[in-house]
């Protein structure tokens, strides 16, 4: 329906969709960050031990350091995991608010 559509008044429900394009740009973002294998494997090392180094996610998931900076890239754009420089070290973790709300969000569109 368009919004100026005369012949079909509002629904009163439509308002629960009332999202900002901002709001539902992120929420894509998101959504596509969770949406690839390694990225879930990383999030769950991440999980695990706390804050690593890149180092210690190439080794440990066995595979280039360039593509573990890569997704982690991705992860920090999408705000899921955060970075921390300790002297020459970038430490990552996971920023496990906003994954809870990530998890919640997923939670109530199920419903």
């Amino acid at each position: 329906m368009l919004p100026n559509d005369q012949n079909h008044p509002p629904d009163p429900d439509d308002r629960r969709l009332n999202i900002d394009s901002e709001q539902l740009r992120r929420a894509v973002s998101l959504l596509r960050a969770l949406n690839h294998d390694l990225r879930r494997d990383i999030i769950e090392l991440l999980k695990s031990e706390g804050k690593i180094t890149v180092t210690d996610i190439f080794v440990s998931l066995r595979i280039e350091q360039s593509v573990a900076s890569q997704h982690l890239a991705i992860l920090r754009k999408a705000e899921i995991v955060i970075s921390e420089r300790d002297g020459k070290y970038i430490f990552y973790s996971l920023d496990r608010e906003k994954l809870e709300k990530i998890v919640d969000f997923i939670a109530n569109l199920q419903n």
